[in-house]
This record gives structure tokens, C-alpha cells and sequence, in this order.
């Protein structure tokens, strides 16, 4: 994968080429296999490299379609890029390298912003289109890669990770009082703040438009291409049926995400979900390695005792005989890694934040890319805990206002004007109850059985759970180069 970065001025102003190299140089951490800039005028974009399809020079970005008319800096993988190629060179499109890049750019010259319906893959993406003097940014439909923006006067700026846009001499640190409120009551973000004033994340299955040379007021608009869709089926089927198509389906995914021109290993933790996927990739590549952390059991006891997972991860190493690797995590282990956990992540996050730190150190030393289970329990309803605590209601209103209580994750309504007393004229209108609501915005809102209310569950879990562990996913492996 790989680092973005990008300054694009509006009022049509040549972008400061030297300042996007210092972006650039920034996450240098996310791409140690090449670095490269380019500038048009008022448009310039950075790009560091983890190579992982066509390892050649060919491959490196900013890239641009021959004629000069598309410029792309990218991150990501785009997993269908085969057949995509195929079908773009039978419309007589040449290609001058084998990477999954330069088939985005000639999609999006064939088919322009239609060619995200046609992905399959993690992404996200600034396009520079000469002719029309508008730049695209984009990000895969769950999520998965990140990118972040800013206006700096008539200058947008944006990168791969928040740290990077503050090496604009015109943008500096500062706190977002109501992205604090709201990370202080959910312990994530629901909307596309950050604790950065002014510093937005674009959200997942979106993009966004904007003109150099326009109005000089004119904002850029964040469209949305794709959605999650949980919803009852109409007719069901018999169970068999359900059962091949998850098969067929699986199998695809984990098949299509081997495709690598560097080594590709798998976390595993002994679970369902890490344990399917290794399974289905041992069976595929003729050597594998796989990852555990474990945690030091000496001083344990009770139910810390099963927070270990080495002796399952060791049994499946057996039964898919791949080669394993584990770390042993003990006390002061977090506190030693704790300045670079925050250097990385640049939010607060906990949970398995610090061992899955470790997890990617150690794997990075052996791969470039791992597979992971992440998304299993928000897609498969994993979590029947929160479910049921809002599958008889009245109605949508009665839904939101249960669920909102249960899920409330640091500090109730009731105390939190006390916690930021200091600031609370601030930000005393901005309710995090709106905010929870507003998540449910595009998603069905017919709501007569429980399992229609399980539905709007697993959709909120998908759109802000999942959507936040994939964040800190990316950043604690692009912290390792992985």
C-alpha cells in the first residue's frame, strides 16, 4: 500500500511543490520502497511506495496516462484489476506496466467517476483530470484506507494520514472541540470530524469534486456512490443455497486478495474468522506464514487466562502447516510503545490498539501484506450482546433512543457537560443524540419485526464500529510498512 499527499489551489495559484515533498516525506513510514512528486500548475500530489504489484519503476506514482491528461496518486489494491485490464485493452487501451495502478487510471479515463462501481478493492485516490481542471478525491466503499482533507485558505490539502497536512505552513494543530464531544461520548467518530480543527476524513464509499479556477466560494461536495443494504429477503431460499453462495463468495474474496507479486502472510488468532481465511489461503499458496500475539500468562488468573489465543493458533499453524511466528506480550509493553502507538494513530483509540501494534511489528519483518479477519463480526452478527437490547420497539425513534443509551461508550449525557465544563458554551448545541440518528440517514427505515431492527443494528455496526477498527487497522500496519 501506500502514502497520499496533495495540494490543490483553487484560485488556479501554482502549488508549492516543495512543501508537497515535505508531506510526502512525512509518511515516509507508509511507503520505504519509493518516493516521487509531480505538479501541474496549481495541482501537485505526493506519493510514497509499498510496492506490491509489479515491483518495477514502471509501477512508481504520481502516475499519468500517456497523453498527459490523468494524473493519479494511489493507495490501495484493487483486486479485479485483471479482468478490469482485459477489458480495457480489448477497447484499445495499451498498458506499459502490469500494476493494478495504471488500470485505475485508464478505467477512469474510459469510464470516469462510474469506473468506482466497478471496483473491487481497498482504495483511495486524488485525479487530476487536465482537460475538465478538476481534481477527484475517493475512498473504497467500507473504508479501509484513509484519507484526510483541509481548506488552507483557497488551498485544499490532503493525505493519507492527518500529520501529513500539517506540514502546510498554512495549517496548524488545533482541537476540534465538537469532535471531542463527540469522541468523548461514542469513543469514535460518527461523522467525518477528527479531533483536528478543520482536518475532515472523507467518508467510506464516497467522493468528492472540485474545480481550480471556479468560484472562488464555491465548497466541494461529498457524494455517495455505495452503501451497506441489510434487508430480509423477500422470497428466501432454502438454507443449502445460502450456504454454496457464502462458499462460492469466500472463496472468491480470500482468492482474489493473493494476488501479490511479495510474499502474503495471515494473522491468526485462533478464531472463526482469521482461522477461515488462513485456511482457504494455505490450501492456495505453496508457503505461508502466519502471526499470533499472545499475552504473558505468569502473573494471570481467572478469566484473564483465556485471553491468550497461542495454543488454537498454534493448533490451526498445525492443521494448515504453515509457518509460525509468535510474540509474547508482557507488563510494560504497552507503556514502551506508547509514544509511537500515538505518532501513529493520532487519535485516541484503545482496545487491541498496542497488541495489534505488536502483531504488525512482527509481521513486518517476514511480509508485505497480511491477511486479516477484521469485519467478520459486523457482517455475520456477531455481536447478539447489542442486538437484542433493541429488537422490541414502538418505533424508529423508541430504536434510537435505546440503542443510542446502550451504546453510549465513554461518557453519559448526564455527565459529559461536566467533563468540558471549560468549553461547554462551545459546544452545548451539538447533540451527540442528532448524530447518532443521522447515521441511519440512507439506510431503509420500514421497521416492523426484529429482525428489521437487528438489520438497522448491523448496518450502524458496519458504518461506525467497523468503520473505526479499520482506520486503526490501516495505520497500525502502514506503521510497520505493511
Amino acid at each position: 500500500m501506500c502514502g497520499v499527499t496533495g495540494i490543490v489551489n483553487l484560485d488556479g495559484a501554482p502549488a508549492p511543490l516543495a512543501v508537497v515533498r515535505r508531506m510526502t516525506q512525512t509518511l515516509a513510514h507508509r511507503g520505504p520502497d519509493g518516493e516521487g512528486t509531480w505538479s501541474d500548475g496549481a495541482v501537485a500530489f505526493g506519493h510514497t511506495r509499498l510496492a506490491i504489484i509489479d515491483l518495477s519503476p514502471s509501477a512508481n506514482q504520481p502516475m499519468s496516462t500517456a497523453d498527459g491528461r490523468y494524473t493519479i496518486s494511489y493507495n490501495g489494491e484493487i483486486y479485479n484489476y485483471r479482468e478490469m485490464r482485459t477489458e480495457l485493452e480489448a477497447k484499445g487501451h495499451q498498458f506499459r506496466s502490469e500494476s493494478d495502478t495504471e488500470v485505475l487510471l485508464h478505467a477512469l479515463d474510459r469510464w470516469g467517476i462510474a469506473t468506482l462501481d466497478r471496483l473491487n478493492g481497498m482504495f483511495a485516490f486524488a485525479v487530476w483530470d487536465r482537460d475538465s481542471r478538476t481534481v477527484t478525491l475517493a475512498r473504497d466503499r467500507y473504508g479501509i484506507k484513509p484519507l484526510y482533507y483541509a481548506l488552507a485558505g483557497k488551498s485544499l490539502v490532503f493525505a493519507s494520514e492527518a500529520k501529513a497536512i500539517f506540514a502546510h505552513p498554512g495549517l496548524r494543530p488545533g482541537l476540534d472541540l465538537l469532535g471531542l464531544k463527540e469522541y468523548l461520548t461514542f469513543q469514535n467518530f460518527f461523522t467525518d470530524r477528527t479531533l483536528f480543527k478543520g482536518v475532515r476524513l472523507l467518508p467510506a464509499g464516497c467522493f468528492m469534486t472540485f474545480a481550480v479556477g471556479g468560484h472562488p466560494d464555491a465548497t466541494p461536495t461529498v457524494k455517495r456512490y455505495w452503501d451497506y443494504h441489510f434487508e430480509e429477503p423477500s422470497n428466501c431460499r432454502p438454507d443449502s443455497d445460502y450456504l454454496e453462495e457464502l462458499d462460492t463468495l469466500f472463496r472468491q474474496a480470500v482468492s482474489r486478495q493473493l494476488v501479490a507479486d511479495v510474499d502474503i502472510g495471515a494473522y491468526l488468532s485462533g478464531g472463526m474468522d482469521s482461522g477461515s481465511i488462513t485456511a482457504l489461503a494455505a490450501s492456495q499458496l505453496p508457503y505461508m506464514r502466519s502471526f499470533t500475539c499472545g499475552f504473558d500468562l505468569s502473573s494471570a488468573s481467572g478469566i484473564e487466562l483465556s485471553c491468550d489465543e497461542r495454543p488454537m493458533a498454534e493448533h490451526l499453524s498445525y492443521l494448515f502447516k504453515t509457518e509460525h511466528y509468535e510474540m509474547v506480550l508482557k507488563a510494560g509493553d504497552m507503556e514502551r510503545a506508547m509514544s509511537r502507538l500515538v505518532w501513529h494513530l493520532e487519535e485516541p483509540r484503545v482496545g487491541q490498539s498496542y497488541p495489534n501494534f505488536y502483531a504488525a511489528q512482527l509481521a513486518g519483518k517476514f511480509v508485505k501484506v497480511v491477511l486479516s479477519g477484521a469485519g467478520g463480526d459486523e457482517l455475520f452478527g456477531g455481536y447478539p450482546w447489542r442486538y437484542y437490547r433493541a429488537v422490541v420497539n414502538d418505533d424508529f425513534d423508541h430504536y434510537v433512543e435505546k440503542y443510542y443509551r446502550y451504546w453510549q461508550r465513554l461518557i453519559p449525557n448526564s455527565k459529559i457537560a461536566k467533563v468540558m465544563a471549560p468549553v461547554w458554551d462551545t459546544v452545548s448545541d451539538h447533540s451527540t443524540r442528532d448524530i447518532f440518528r443521522s447515521v441511519f440517514t440512507s439506510h431503509a427505515d420500514r421497521l416492523t419485526r426484529p429482525e428489521d431492527y437487528v438489520n438497522h443494528s448491523l448496518y450502524f455496526e458496519a458504518k461506525t464500529f467497523l468503520h473505526g477498527l479499520l482506520v486503526v487497522e490501516d495505520k497500525l500496519s502502514m506503521a510497520h510498512g505493511l
